[in-house]
């Protein structure tokens, strides 16, 4: 019996409880779906919640951590409060999604991985977003072609809203930013080192 119950508790699911944000919570799911059936994208899911937690039990680690499941995630929250449990499944697909991602693991052209990136690499700049600069990044993530494409496209829409003057492009080029960005960069520093620590261990 107790060969079983170690068998179960295989290393990938030990190393979900301790790299893995809220991690040690996946074990306690009884795969009722509740989450599943929640989930305003439920039929879109490669691997719903529940099936993503009993793949970790089963030491299906390349399967998991290269799944597009993670990326699907919307933070409604639908999951955490119906779940009968109370997992925290929302904080729990974002950590593996950011572990997979730590690891080289993720889907390489998943469109949400692209954006969290863009949206991401935005914001640590200045501490605020940039919204000209994000949507142009957007536009040009598939590459030149499909930008001028879409940029075409979207002409406009966004001359419209400069002749309505709901949007200037000095003001919004120039973006704002918090006042004290050298403390923000050794803040997300910090973290980022915290952070690594924990996966590297």
């Amino acid at each position: 019996m107790s060969d079983m119950i170690n068998q179960y508790r295989n290393n990938f699911l030990k190393e979900v409880e301790s790299k893995v944000e809220e991690g040690e919570w996946v074990k306690n799911c009884m795969q009722c779906g509740v989450c599943a059936g929640s989930c305003p994208l439920g039929d879109a899911w490669e691997h719903t919640p529940q099936k993503i937690f009993m793949m970790i039990r089963a030491g299906k680690k390349q399967e998991v951590l290269s799944s597009d499941a993670m990326w699907m995630c919307t933070s409604c929250y639908n999951c955490i409060v119906r779940c009968p449990r109370e997992l925290p499944i929302t904080h729990i697909m974002h950590g593996l999604a950011h572990y997979a991602k730590r690891l080289g693991l993720a889907p390489k052209n998943n469109p949400t991985l692209k954006f969290a990136q863009i949206f991401w690499n935005n914001l640590t700049k200045t501490g605020r977003v940039n919204e000209l600069k994000v949507g142009l990044s957007l536009y040009f993530m598939n590459g030149f072609v499909e930008g001028i494409k879409t940029s075409l496209k979207m002409q406009k829409v966004g001359l419209n809203m400069i002749k309505n003057k709901r949007f200037s492009i000095a003001e919004a080029w120039g973006g704002h930013s918090v006042k004290d960005k050298s403390g923000l960069h050794k803040m997300l520093k910090k973290a980022y080192d915290l952070e690594s620590a924990r996966v590297d261990k």
